[in-house]
């Protein structure tokens, strides 16, 4: 992206962040997809333990937003159900399913192991590059992070700016008790390995449940360094090969 245009989306996404520094989320959410000047925006979702949340505020602005769902090939059954009646209870009318290339997965992961032997490689398969490659039509997308779920992410900003686009994330200062009082007041539907003591749920190769007292994503790649699957770190990827964590 050149200079210019990226020191632009830059000063956008300070502006905004100005302007709705006070502003709640349901603000945010209808102030951006009303925002032509933003261009096309989509959300991003897991459609994990805290993910209906995000998902019930922007059914309630817009049904129709693009929702992008990352079916890695790797999730638990759990997840497949319940992402469909989510989406059906909440009235999601434009949720697509992402899948990772055939061809990448039959050349670098054909026994499915990969995630065993290189799992930043698995990630950058079966994730960030589907993910780059659905997002390339639009202007900007939309995240349910939050600040307290890692360290890496205790100082983010409700605008970010990531590889050329415009990131967005409403929940940046929800707390855990946000989140459960929302469902509890929107009676919303949990994930159901929630209350088998999985805090997080991601792919099921690389997820375990969480103790009282460990951070929710304590569970997600234990053991290992990693923190992120690659989809949240800024700039480009190379394929096949690890994502490059900057």
């Amino acid at each position: 992206m050149p200079l210019d245009l990226t020191a632009l989306l830059a000063a956008r996404a300070a502006q905004l962040n100005a302007d709705l520094s006070d502003a709640d989320a349901r603000t945010v959410i209808d102030t951006v997809l009303r925002n032509a000047a933003l261009g096309d925006l989509a959300m991003v979702s897991s459609f994990g333990a805290e993910s209906v949340v995000l998902l019930h505020l922007i059914s309630q602005a817009d049904p129709d937003t693009p929702v992008l769902f990352l079916e890695t090939g790797m999730l638990f059954p759990e997840t497949l159900t319940y992402q469909r009646a989510v989406a059906e209870t909440l009235g999601l009318t434009n949720v697509r399913i992402i899948r990772p290339d055939s061809a990448d997965l039959f050349l670098h992961d054909p026994d499915g192991d990969l995630h065993l032997r290189d799992a930043d490689t698995c990630c950058a398969l079966r994730k960030t590059k589907p993910l780059e490659l659905a997002l390339q039509p639009f202007d900007g997308w939309i995240t349910g992070r939050k600040r307290h779920q890692t360290g890496d992410r205790a100082a983010m900003e409700v605008f970010e700016v990531d590889a050329g686009k415009l990131k967005i994330n409403p929940l940046a200062n929800w707390t855990p008790q946000d989140i459960a009082d929302h469902m509890t007041a929107h009676d919303l539907p949990r994930h159901p390995l929630v209350a088998q003591g999985f805090a997080s749920v991601g792919c099921a190769p690389c997820t375990t449940k969480v103790a009282p007292g460990e951070d929710p994503r304590a569970g997600r790649w234990r053991g290992r360094v990693k923190t992120e699957c690659g989809i949240h770190f800024a700039g480009g990827r190379v394929y096949p090969g690890p994502a490059q964590e900057v």
